[in-house]
């Protein structure tokens, strides 16, 4: 049976803002939402959705703001749900199996058209200046190489989840699709760019991206639009 769509819900970045992705939870009861970035958490994760744990299950991927400082990274990463991270991996969830791509490309990493700048992290830490001990973490978490070739061959999915956009969007990327395409995933969710939309890879894949604050299911339809006083 085809699984309903309001099963699973994709939440656009919340910004510090989670009363839709509640809101979604109580009225369409879903048994998992996924969150796509951006959190600005100025406490643990699970302290803004405490209304809902225990309802649906939660997973998430990183954005880019959530490692604008070492407070809001550890909001995240060492919130309660920090093992509910999509990010280079899959995981089967009411019977779909979703990866996720979370972070942006950064050019002194690696902007897809260009050569990557480092193999790996070991690599950048050995050309490193001496007196730097770590790699900044926008930088870290951004999106490697390395990994995103690994993740193309050995994670297999049906839905893939990212924060960048693949082509269709204007500030997408061509690599998004191309690993859409490895992965077997037949629709892209993604965050990051703030406005909903739907659209269609040359490949026959469906697009969704989620507006800031937006809710959207499996189907791609808009269920919850961003929130009317954003700036």
């Amino acid at each position: 049976t085809m699984l309903e769509k309001n099963q699973i819900l994709f939440c656009g970045d919340p910004h510090g803002c989670f009363e839709n992705i509640v809101s979604a939870v109580f009225k369409y009861k879903p048994k998992a939402v996924i969150l796509l970035g951006d959190y600005n958490l100025e406490a643990p994760l699970e302290q803004y959705l405490q209304a809902i744990i225990g309802l649906t299950k939660i997973f998430w991927i990183p954005g880019n703001h959530d490692f604008d400082s070492i407070t809001e990274y550890e909001n995240l990463y060492y919130s309660a749900l920090s093992y509910n991270n999509l990010h280079l991996k899959a995981v089967e969830i009411e019977g779909l199996k979703i990866a996720g791509l979370g972070g942006i490309f950064l050019g002194r990493n690696w902007r897809p058209g260009e050569l990557p700048k480092w193999q790996d992290k070991q690599h950048w830490l050995k050309c490193k200046p001496s007196n730097v001990k770590k790699i900044p973490l926008h930088l870290e978490n951004s999106i490697w190489h390395h990994q995103y070739e690994k993740m193309k061959k050995e994670v297999r999915a049906d839905i893939l989840v990212t924060h960048e956009a693949p082509s269709c969007h204007r500030h997408g990327y061509k690599a998004i699709d191309e690993l859409a395409e490895e992965i077997g995933a037949k629709h892209v969710f993604h965050g990051h760019h703030h406005k909903y939309y739907q659209d269609e890879l040359s490949s026959g894949i469906s697009v969704t991206g989620a507006a800031i604050g937006g809710i959207v299911n499996l189907a791609g339809e808009e269920l919850i639009a961003r929130i009317k006083n954003w700036s």
